[in-house]
């Protein structure tokens, strides 16, 4: 296990997974500047972490984030927000790279704008059954310029997508699931350990294929099927030719669990 915690992120490895929490509780989590380049920051140390091959992303506190802290962080953002060096970019806008490896997003309590944009930048999305959304923006006189516009719409449809942003209105967990934003909804005290347990079956699987997976998926949402399908045959020839999928035939053959080096 390793473990830090450096300003308003707190990073620890359990084995292959990283805990990523958001740690600024007495304002509710919510986003300044240095709480965004920090998660910029922990994203990139997961990535380049060879032994990190799930990312569980959760809060301190009894809320998961009040969104974006307007006050502080609302002008700067307003020209535009860069990683800074080493960092990837947790919403995917094209402020910096994106990790390639799984992320799983475990919210509760109050998960306000940017929180849900992360997790719509997410693979796998769980929340407790006290967590309140709403994608305030538009009661602000802006919009949601953190990736809602982008993708809630595809995981929802084009109608349940504008009951939420054109209006800012609250929604509880059973509609975040029912829209597809969240997979699961669990007791507020099973919440992480949930997460925990779906981290390490991910885990388990051969770490290259996990990544030719999100890489297939994500070609498919952003450039089309026919882009993602011309890249098959050169996804599946890498895999062929790894230890990993040598492992999997084998551990099939030999009737056992098979042990992957991500290799």
């Amino acid at each position: 296990m390793t473990s830090s915690v450096k300003g308003r992120v707190s990073r620890e490895r359990h084995d292959h997974i990283m805990l990523i929490g958001l740690d600024r509780v007495a304002k509710r989590n919510a986003f300044d500047l240095e709480l965004l380049n920090q998660l910029s920051l922990a994203y990139g140390e997961y990535e380049r972490d060879d032994q990190a091959r799930v990312a569980v992303i959760f809060a301190h506190g009894e809320h998961f984030t009040a969104g974006l802290d307007l006050g502080e962080a609302g002008p700067a953002l307003s020209h535009g927000w860069k990683v800074p060096e080493g960092g990837y970019d947790p919403w995917g806008t094209g402020a910096g790279p994106r990790v390639s490896k799984p992320v799983i997003v475990a919210a509760q309590g109050y998960c306000l704008t940017l929180g849900i944009e992360l997790m719509l930048a997410s693979d796998i999305n769980l929340c407790s059954s006290n967590s309140r959304f709403a994608q305030l923006e538009v009661q602000r006189g802006i919009f949601a310029f953190g990736g809602a516009t982008l993708r809630l719409h595809q995981i929802a449809g084009w109608g349940n997508a504008m009951r939420w942003l054109l209006t800012g209105d609250e929604f509880d967990a059973h509609e975040a699931c029912r829209m597809g934003l969240v997979q699961e909804v669990l007791a507020s005290e099973d919440l992480l350990p949930y997460a925990l347990q779906l981290a390490a079956r991910i885990a388990e699987q051969a770490p290259l294929a996990i990544r030719a997976t999100i890489e297939s998926s994500r070609q498919a949402v952003l450039e089309g099927e026919a882009s993602a399908a011309q890249q098959l045959p050169r996804l599946i020839n890498q895999l062929m030719n790894t230890e990993d999928a040598r492992e999997g035939l084998l551990a099939m053959q030999e009737r056992r669990p098979a042990v992957f080096s991500g290799r």
